[in-house]
């Protein structure tokens, strides 16, 4: 549900649902107030992305349906190493969703550093994946 709702192009996503991605827990709320919880994988987490140039938003838990970022569509070179042990613990070449941001399933347990190039630019931020509170929306990814 969390890679379909991400990837659905803006012009389809509901209108009258809020999906937003907790380390544990995906959260939906209806337009009637109803709200109900998926529980996420014990061994991963996702954790979304919004590369940036010029402009962001202020988020920590990522919403499937309505945070958009400024990269829509766009390729970017994407590396995730563990700050522990140095290894690298994905990488690869993808495009950025209609919304602007890309999203990972990470192993739990994770202190890491998020690494995205775009046009020659790069950014740099911490990544987490070891508790309840860690961000699943990282918007702070300004490439220079």
């Amino acid at each position: 549900m969390i890679d379909r709702l991400d990837a659905t192009p803006l012009a389809e996503r509901p209108t009258d649902l809020i999906a937003s991605v907790r380390p544990d827990e995906l959260l939906l709320k209806g337009a009637d107030g109803a709200e109900f919880t998926l529980p996420m994988p014990a061994d991963e987490t996702y954790v979304s992305f919004a590369p940036y140039v010029e402009q962001t938003h202020d988020c920590y838990f990522h919403s499937l349906t309505t945070c958009t970022g400024e990269l829509r569509n766009a390729v970017v070179e994407v590396t995730v190493t563990d700050n522990a042990t140095g290894e690298v613990v994905h990488e690869a070449e993808a495009t950025t969703f209609d919304n602007g941001f890309l999203g990972l399933w990470l192993p739990r347990g994770l202190d890491g550093t998020l690494t995205v190039t775009a046009d020659g630019l790069t950014a740099t931020a911490p990544i987490a994946t070891t508790g309840a509170e860690d961000a699943t929306c990282l918007t702070t990814l300004q490439l220079a």
